[in-house]
């Protein structure tokens, strides 16, 4: 949460002339309700089942950059479906920037509690592994802009593809 999918994932998508889509996005559009909403009425679990369900259709199209939602490797579904499909890329942010960019979020339904920064860090603690288990390529998203991170990611995939 708050690494820079959405950003990057754009900028990627831009950079590499592919279509962009943000699950996250997707499932509002579908539903035709915001995130915080479904939390509300379906809870995590329903959410989840959704977030599946839209990862295992988009991770079968070919020639798209797919930003998921920071919890999405949490599923094994998911991550067998990301890891067979496609390169997955793990931007990796610090609980510190994590805190410093989602602060102001309302949007973010696992944070409206008295104490994010509490959450994040037990969100990591959980998921880093994950990632790290899926991930082809790791970026950390530090202070550097979008287009050099994209650039920096289009390097590392250039490189997978020629071993």
């Amino acid at each position: 949460m708050g690494a820079g999918k959405s950003t990057i994932g754009r900028q990627l998508a831009r950079e590499l002339k592919l279509k962009f889509v943000d699950t996250d996005r997707e499932i509002e559009e579908r539903s035709g309700a915001d995130i915080p909403w479904i939390f509300d009425v379906e809870g995590e679990a329903g959410f989840r089942k959704r977030e599946a369900n839209i990862i295992a259709e988009l991770s079968q199209q070919r020639d798209i950059v797919m930003a998921t939602g920071g919890g999405a490797v949490a599923t094994p579904e998911n991550r067998q479906h990301l890891s067979a499909r496609g390169t997955v890329i793990y931007l990796y942010a610090t609980v510190d920037q994590q805190v410093e960019r989602t602060v102001k979020d309302k949007n973010r339904p696992l944070l409206q509690n008295e104490n994010p920064r509490q959450i994040l860090e037990e969100l990591f603690d959980g998921r880093h592994p994950l990632y790290e288990e899926v991930a082809d390529i790791t970026v950390a998203t530090g202070t550097q802009n979008p287009r050099t991170l994209a650039a920096d990611i289009i390097k590392q995939i250039d490189a997978l593809r020629s071993l």
